[in-house]
């Protein structure tokens, strides 16, 4: 074993233990850091060192103390069993030791050729969770135009998925000069801000407010698109000339985990060669169709998508980042995508291989796969259905305790294990209420504003149960915490 290798077996088995020591302890620590902007910037050094210390293992001890002393009081703990803000981003045994592993071997699998195991091993397990989701038979990389890759995040996802709508418009107005000025997307209000951004990147934006091109769909009483709404924009747009070329319906949205009607969007964008590519984001709730039980309220119309993404790495047991992305409609993806140089050929593009950088927006790969391959084979389908199902549950019980305590209200419907809440007594105070309560480091909540009857925004706090290290005892803790901070917001107890 030479030095490196020999380092390497040392400090990785000091990092794994420290790593260990950390998530046990990680529910003592306060959830959100008291850093304030600067505050670690003021403690390192303005150069790097000019040369490596001469005791290895004199450095290491020094790495490890500045880690603890400098690294992790600057931290948000996002693998706290309190944390309930923005929604989960989970981890596990398996799919930590598979990204070791992937930063160890270093393989980049922008090609078949450069990596074979990485590209066929993603395709394996694309097929293997579209089936774990009970997904369309369109979607697996058997079927014609259809299969799977994974990407960062959902907003390369979205991004991707609308540069291969933009490629198809193009490809169907073979001749017209002037069709991407023609060109319009749809999504609600409600929809990830990755949708606008998506369309500023391809240029179809110039700002967030800029609607020349971009459509926002109000949505119905349960904050879900409205199809009809979205009939009549795209009806309004096609009669003035213009272009209808992509839709973004959202299943689980930010704010409130709303559900789109995807079949009825799919009916309400009509028929035809013509029509509007449909991508389907279902980021965080997807992650339940693992479940049975959801895939009625979850999966409905996806056969009429022509893509679709999930994160594991939100609620799916596996450490960030991982998002897998399906369409239906391959060829305008890579049509929209690929490039290859003299020095990316290789025989293997002659033999039909795979290559997945024609997938996505920059060359480069991780071996994100092996992850995925780790969590199936160490959990299988039927663990990840009860880490769902247990924070589905714990979601049920702190909205009837909401409903059952005057104080507060749920303003609308618990969507899966996220619950919105507000104090009856207003925006002022359910926002001294966040604001006591992330305070405290025992919790960690986010808001949003969500419309009210009247269509005035109401400020609300959202609570997104989903961590790996969560129990029920934590849930029940954090409601504890809220009503006790609710009493000294509002001056009485309930």
């Amino acid at each position: 074993m030479d030095e490196g290798a020999q380092e390497l077996s040392r400090v990785g088995q000091r990092a794994l233990e420290w790593g260990a020591r950390y998530l046990r302890g990680v529910g003592d620590r306060p959830v959100q850091s008291d850093a304030r902007p600067g505050d670690l910037l003021k403690r390192l050094p303005g150069a790097p060192p000019d040369g490596a210390p001469d005791d290895a293992d004199a450095a290491w001890d020094a790495i490890f103390a500045d880690l603890d002393a400098l690294i992790t009081p600057g931290l948000t703990h996002w693998q706290s069993p309190s944390f309930f803000a923005f929604f989960p981003c989970n981890h596990s045994t398996p799919t930590v030791v598979a990204e070791l592993l992937s930063a160890m071997l270093n393989v980049n699998g922008m090609n078949w050729a450069t990596a074979p195991a990485v590209t066929e091993l993603e395709i394996r397990m694309l097929d293997w969770m579209a089936q774990a989701f009970g997904l369309p038979a369109c979607f697996h990389s058997d079927a014609p135009g259809g299969g799977g890759v994974i990407q960062s995040t959902a907003s390369d996802a979205t991004l991707v998925a609308l540069l291969a709508a933009r490629h198809r418009a193009r490809r169907l107005s073979a001749g017209d000069d002037e069709i991407d000025a023609r060109l319009c997307v749809y999504t609600s209000t409600q929809a990830h801000s990755s949708v606008v951004k998506a369309a500023m990147i391809a240029g179809l934006a110039r700002t967030p407010d800029d609607t020349r091109c971009v459509r926002l769909i109000s949505p119905g009483e349960t904050l879900a698109m409205d199809p009809q709404a979205l009939s009549a924009a795209i009806r309004a747009d096609r009669e003035a000339g213009r272009r209808p070329m992509f839709v973004c319906a959202t299943v689980g949205t930010t704010s409130s985990g709303a559900i789109d009607p995807v079949e009825r969007i799919a009916r309400a964008m009509g028929q035809g060669e013509d029509r509007a590519w449909l991508h389907v984001d279902a980021a965080w709730a997807g992650a339940a169709m693992v479940c049975p039980e959801h895939r009625g309220a979850l999966g409905a119309g996806l056969e009429q998508a022509d893509s679709l993404c999930v994160n594991p790495h939100k609620w799916l047991l596996t450490n960030f980042d991982c998002d897998l992305m399906w369409t239906r409609a391959r060829e305008d993806l890579i049509g929209a995508l690929s490039i290859t140089p003299e020095y990316l050929r290789h025989e293997s593009q002659d033999a039909g291989a795979v290559d997945f950088r024609d997938w996505q927006v920059p060359l480069g790969r991780r071996f994100r796969a092996l992850k995925l391959w780790f969590l199936l084979r160490r959990y299988g389908v039927d663990g990840l259905r009860g880490h769902i199902r247990r924070h589905v549950r714990w979601g049920e019980e702190l909205e009837s305790w909401a409903r059952a305590d005057e104080r507060f209200e749920v303003p609308v419907p618990r969507s899966l294990s996220l619950v919105c809440l507000r104090l009856r007594a207003g925006d002022g105070a359910t926002r001294a209420l966040l604001e006591r309560v992330n305070a405290s480091g025992k919790a960690y909540l986010s808001h949003t504003t969500l419309p009210d009857a009247s269509g005035a925004e109401r400020y609300v706090i959202r609570v997104a149960i989903g961590g790996t290290l969560t129990e029920r005892t934590h849930v029940a803790g954090l409601w504890d915490l809220l009503r006790a901070e609710a009493d000294r917001v509002l001056g009485s107890p309930a």
